[in-house]
């Protein structure tokens, strides 16, 4: 069995193709992807090669969608929640997105997914911190401050990683419609 080293993620949603650079040269020094770690990924150690990586995102997909990437070169490296996939090719490739509307379908459903969580949790959050506050100025029982103020945090954590790639996707839709492709 190869060694593995876990190596920190700044994030997807902000920076997507810094990321699949960063494992393309991790690649290159035979340090290749093998999965998603919390706020990371694993490596596996092998032989140096001169891969570059790609994400996509399609929910529930079938054989086509994997045989269509099959075609074009890639091979599937993961796949995360049924979801979110990477895939690897050699250097050369075409890319997976090569156009800007197919660029931008991608970040939208992406947009909307965080959105859906997102905005509940913001929501949520907010009628807490107000419930919360209520309690501390004697207009609710102590009890339901300090149950409010707790669900606060944990709302406020599914915003913070629903949230901030939300408005990471709606950053990147604005910059797409502003530049050529």
């Amino acid at each position: 069995m190869g060694k593995t080293k876990y190596v920190m993620s700044s994030g997807l949603a902000f920076s997507e193709e810094k990321e699949m650079a960063k494992l393309s040269e991790y690649a290159r020094k035979g340090w290749l992807f093998e999965k998603f770690a919390f706020l990371g990924f694993v490596l596996r150690q092998g032989e140096p090669q001169n891969l570059i990586y790609s994400l996509d995102y399609q929910k529930e997909p079938d054989e086509e969608y994997f045989s269509y990437f099959e075609e074009a070169g890639w091979t599937i490296v993961c796949s995360v929640g049924n979801e979110m996939h990477v895939f690897s090719a050699a250097q050369g490739t075409t890319p997976i997105y090569s156009d800007k509307e197919s660029t931008k379908e991608k970040y939208e459903r992406e947009r909307q997914s965080m959105k859906k969580v997102a905005s509940p949790a913001l929501l949520l959050t907010l009628v807490f911190i107000v419930l919360s506050m209520s309690s501390q100025n004697g207009y609710l029982p102590s009890i339901v401050g300090q149950i409010s103020e707790y669900s606060s945090y944990a709302t406020f954590i599914v915003l913070i990683f629903t949230g901030m790639p939300y408005l990471a996707y709606c950053y990147k839709l604005k910059k797409l419609e502003k530049q050529d492709f």
